[in-house]
């Protein structure tokens, strides 16, 4: 059945003298044919010749479309009604160029909504309801524009599943959450190891370090020990040749040398039974 009319109010009876209110446009025809469309304000008629035929509201009007079946591309029925919000852009177009406006415009909405859905998979329709409405607005516009009306908002108010298409979503969406949570855990059980390697790759690369340089502070070390040593052995030479140069040198290094030659006699055979003499032990 044709929608109640919200877009005609009730036609005034004139005597001359009108008055229209603010956002309402009378077509006023003179004996049969347009004549004009009245202003807000006072306005003035011709009794008898001049009838207000039309009363057009230029408010912003809603219109709920009643709910219908609709087949998706993947052969899903579903249940959806919606909201249409319209304005009257042109009285005369939407006075003479259709009999009922808003009935044709929900008409329109209805089988615009139909032809969008049947482009669309089921999962398609819950993530494009946006362009869904901006493409169902586009359509209606195109259609509407000689009726003088145009389609501001369209808006989808609720989507009925069929009972088995909901179980069988809702088990889809726990499948998709459980292989969220492997995928998860496996990506938590890899940068764990990742991390575990990369802390000893750089455990490695610290001790060698470490050892790379107590080695070269050893090295260091016992070159510098070494330059000592031979420093002290090359200052006792140059001590030990002055005091030989000195007068009686000679027989002291003897008495040194003789010392010495005795202190090692006495330790002969003490680690063991053969003992090697020399044959001028007594030089």
């Amino acid at each position: 059945a044709p929608a109640p009319h919200r877009l005609n109010s009730g036609l005034p009876v004139h005597i001359g003298v009108l008055f229209v209110p603010q956002q309402e446009a009378w077509v006023v025809e003179r004996m049969g044919k347009f004549h004009r469309i009245l202003e807000p304000g006072l306005n003035f008629l011709i009794p008898l010749l001049d009838r207000i035929r039309y009363v057009q509201s230029l408010k912003e009007i809603v219109i709920n479309v009643p709910e219908q079946s609709a087949v998706t591309l993947d052969n899903v029925t579903l249940q959806i009604d919606g909201v249409l919000y319209l304005r009257v852009m042109d009285p005369y177009k939407a006075s003479y160029g259709v009999e009922d406006p808003e009935y044709a415009v929900t008409q329109l909405a209805q089988t615009t909504m139909r032809s969008e859905l049947g482009k669309l998979s089921l999962d398609r329709v819950f993530r494009e309801r946006e362009s869904l409405n901006a493409n169902i607005v586009d359509a209606i516009n195109q259609a509407s524009d000689c009726w003088g009306i145009r389609c501001l908002r369209y808006e989808i108010k609720d989507i009925h599943v069929p009972p088995r298409v909901k179980e069988s979503m809702q088990m889809q969406v726990e499948a998709e959450r459980r292989k969220r949570a492997t995928v998860l855990e496996s990506e938590g059980t890899r940068e764990s190891a990742i991390n575990v390697a990369e802390g000893q790759k750089q455990a490695q690369i610290l001790a060698s370090e470490a050892e790379k340089a107590e080695q070269i502070n050893k090295a260091a070390g016992e070159a510098s020990a070494m330059l000592v040593k031979a420093r002290a052995k090359a200052e006792a030479i140059q001590l030990l040749a002055a005091v030989l140069a000195q007068q009686h040198g000679n027989a002291a290094a003897s008495l040194s040398v003789a010392e010495q030659y005795v202190s090692a006699f006495s330790k002969l055979a003490k680690d063991s039974n053969t003992v090697l003499l020399p044959a001028n032990t007594g030089d």
